[in-house]
């Protein structure tokens, strides 16, 4: 059963044609938003994570339907003007990425956390909890909680 789903995604209004049983993450993707990957499907990975109203959702278990009228970001939106954001440029000074395929769900759950707490010193292992929904089998994370720490100091 199809609906018409009216969002905000990265700025720009848009209506999702879509059908009401499937999950945020295959619409975004049906609908040009790749970084949204697809990883586990129930919830455990984070790979599929975007910022619904600020807050980190795993796209997966979210019905696409729940966003009508919210703020959705995704990674590809980011960016300004070709310049990366705070969190995207400390990931690549950092080296944070290795097969990439984790990214940018972890950029997301980055940034809300990035956002939150501007302006504090926030703990390796704060950050690292914030993160606990965000799995990575290539960095071993050091550098995941560096490139967080680099962002909180620019913001």
């Amino acid at each position: 059963m199809n609906y018409e789903i009216n969002c905000t995604i990265n700025g720009k209004a848009v209506t999702l044609k879509a059908d009401i049983r499937k999950p945020l993450s295959d619409v975004l993707r049906d609908n040009g938003y790749l970084s949204v990957k697809e990883g586990c499907n129930v919830g455990e990975c984070g790979a599929c994570t975007v910022l619904v109203d600020n807050v980190p959702v795993n796209t997966c278990l979210y019905l696409c339907t729940w966003v009508e009228g919210k703020a959705i970001r995704t990674v590809e939106g980011e960016s300004r003007d070709g310049k990366l954001s705070a969190v995207q440029q400390a990931y690549l000074d950092a080296g944070a990425v290795q097969c990439g395929f984790c990214t940018p769900g972890f950029i997301m759950a980055s940034t809300a956390f990035v956002e939150k707490h501007q302006g504090k010193t926030m703990t390796r292992d704060e950050i690292r909890s914030a993160h606990a929904g965000n799995l990575c089998r290539c960095t071993g994370y050091e550098t995941i909680v560096q490139a967080v720490q680099t962002a909180l100091d620019k913001e």
